[in-house]
C-alpha cells in the first residue's frame, strides 16, 4: 500500500532530484549532506535504488554505466560499497523494461468486494450447472415413465381380452408370455 514508508521513499526521492538540480547548478559537496542522512545498516539499499532511478531517468543512449561513474557512487561507503556495486552492476545488466514492473503491479491482492463477486459468480454458475442437472434427470424419468405407462398399456390391452361369452382370452395371455419369456432369454 501507500503508507508511512512511501511516503518516507517519496520524500528521499523527492530530496535526491532536489539535489540533483543544485548539482548540476553548482558542483558543490551537498551529496555527502545528502548521503549521511541514510542509516549506516541500510546504506548501500538506498544507494543501489538511487542508482536504479537515475538509470530510468536517463535517455536509452546513456544507460551503459562506466567504470568510473561506478566508482564515484561507492566512494566513501566503506565496506556496503562492494554490495552497492555489485547490485548496480546487476541492476545495470538486466533488461527489465518500466512496464514488466508496472504489470507486475497489477497482479494485487483482490479487494473484498471482488472476492466477493467471484464467490457469488461461482455459487450463481453452481446453481445452472444443478438445474441442467435436474432438468435432465427429470426429463429421462418421464421418458421412463411414458415407456414403462405405455407397455403397461399393450400388456393390459392383451390380458384383458374377452371371448365372445366374456371369459378371458386364455391363448393371448399364453402368447404374451411366451414373448416375455423369449424377450428376457
Amino acid at each position: 500500500g501507500r503508507g508511512f514508508a512511501f511516503r518516507r521513499k517519496q520524500k528521499i526521492e523527492r530530496q535526491y532530484r532536489k539535489l540533483l538540480k543544485k548539482g548540476r547548478k553548482v558542483h558543490s559537496q551537498q551529496d555527502n549532506q545528502f548521503t549521511d542522512t541514510y542509516p549506516e545498516h541500510l546504506k548501500h539499499l538506498y544507494l543501489a535504488e538511487e542508482e536504479m532511478l537515475k538509470k530510468r531517468r536517463r535517455a536509452p543512449s546513456d544507460s551503459v554505466l562506466s567504470e568510473e561513474k561506478l566508482n564515484k557512487a561507492v566512494d566513501g561507503y566503506g565496506r556496503y560499497g562492494y554490495d552497492c556495486l555489485v547490485i548496480v552492476r546487476i541492476w545495470s545488466t538486466c533488461t527489465f523494461s518500466h512496464r514488466s514492473v508496472v504489470t507486475e503491479g497489477k497482479f494485487k491482492k483482490k479487494t473484498s468486494n471482488q472476492k466477493a463477486k467471484e464467490e457469488y459468480e461461482k455459487i450463481k454458475a453452481e446453481h445452472a450447472r444443478k438445474r441442467e442437472e435436474a432438468e435432465k434427470r427429470k426429463q429421462q424419468r418421464e421418458a421412463a415413465q411414458r415407456l414403462y405407462k405405455q407397455k403397461k398399456m399393450e400388456a393390459y390391452k392383451i390380458l384383458s381380452k374377452k371371448t365372445k361369452r366374456g371369459q378371458p382370452n386364455l391363448n393371448l395371455q399364453m402368447e404374451f408370455l411366451l414373448q416375455k419369456i423369449q424377450q428376457n432369454t
